[in-house]
């Protein structure tokens, strides 16, 4: 039995490739310090024979007893409000942590993939974005401390693969969406659906003619693990390039909760990037990937999941606190 070890496990995208890697027969090692993530979404993998948790913040040194053939870093804050409120350790887990996955494949002989991001390219000025593009990134504002962990990240990953011969996978991912997400992290559709949710106007961050491209979660673990099992190791953007302009992205949420809310606009923040759509030709030619869930489709599973939220689990995914963390 194939082992893999999937760091940042119990959040949005962690907890579904958790699910999708049990699927396959796979032993899966489940690793997080809780610091954005919830155990809530896997513990419906606890009583699983082939599964397992390590309470553990990737930055630390890591030790995994026995055999690995694969490990999956996704252990990072994702969205502008956390990353925001825990610079430093965003910072760590892409620097520290993706150090200590690289430093544990070679011991262990195993392949990496790492999860990387749309916002290494920044505030593109190509448009679709493809992965020959070095993108338009500020260091020093306020995204610098994700967008650099990220593009650090990259940097030693593939430093990795070309002086110690690991093998290693990159995945650009784009925005994506579905159940398990927290509403009110930052990201323009859990935002717009925890706004319906409370009878809110939906706020717009500019004039809403940026555009932003949505891919559902189980298109994208899909293209991940293709990813994973080739033998391709440059980037490779896995998204979805519907792309849609933020004004009529709130004008389908509104449609979608069938609320009254009208929009409203405030001013964009720092940096936000005016376009974000993948060219996927390399997913397509490489992997034989591509996405098949509607936006439509995703939207209304998405949507029902949110609904069933009790309102102590709304409070809990709209509300984190980073105090025991800012010491760091």
């Amino acid at each position: 039995m194939k082992r893999v070890l999937i760091t940042g496990a119990a959040g949005f995208l962690g907890s579904h490739l958790c699910d999708y890697f049990l699927a396959k027969g796979y032993h899966v090692i489940a690793m997080d310090n809780l610091i954005t993530g919830d155990l809530k979404n896997i513990e419906h993998l606890m009583p699983e024979e082939h599964f397992e948790f390590y309470h553990h913040d990737v930055s630390k040194y890591v030790h995994v007893p026995g055999e690995l053939d694969y490990i999956l870093h996704f252990a990072s804050p994702a969205s502008p409000i956390d990353y925001l409120k825990i610079p430093i350790q965003t910072l760590k887990v892409g620097s520290l942590g993706i150090h200590n996955c690289l430093g544990l494949a070679r011991q262990k002989g195993a392949r990496v993939l790492i999860a990387s991001t749309s916002e290494v390219y920044g505030d593109p000025m190509v448009h679709p974005q493809t992965e020959s593009y070095w993108g338009n990134v500020n260091p020093v504002g306020p995204r610098g401390v994700y967008d650099e962990a990220k593009r650090f990240q990259e940097a030693i990953t593939m430093a990795y693969h070309t002086f110690h011969g690991v093998e290693t996978r990159i995945a650009r991912i784009f925005n994506t969406y579905g159940p398990r997400m927290r509403l009110n992290d930052g990201r323009v559709l859990p935002a717009f659906i925890g706004q319906a949710l409370r009878g809110e106007d939906l706020t717009v961050f500019g004039d809403g003619s940026q555009t932003r491209s949505f891919c559902y979660v189980a298109d994208l673990v899909e293209g991940l693990y293709r990813l994973l099992m080739s033998d391709y190791a440059e980037p490779v953007n896995i998204g979805n390039p519907d792309e849609i302009t933020i004004a009529e992205f709130a004008e389908e949420i509104i449609k979608l909760t069938n609320t009254t809310q009208k929009v409203v606009y405030r001013d964009l923040p720092v940096d936000d990037p005016k376009q974000r759509q993948p060219d996927i030709t390399r997913a397509r030619e490489i992997l034989g990937w591509e996405p098949k869930v509607s936006r439509a489709e995703g939207l209304k599973i998405t949507y029902e999941y949110f609904k069933s939220l009790t309102s102590e689990e709304l409070y809990k995914s709209e509300h984190k606190s980073f105090d025991k963390y800012n010491k760091a």
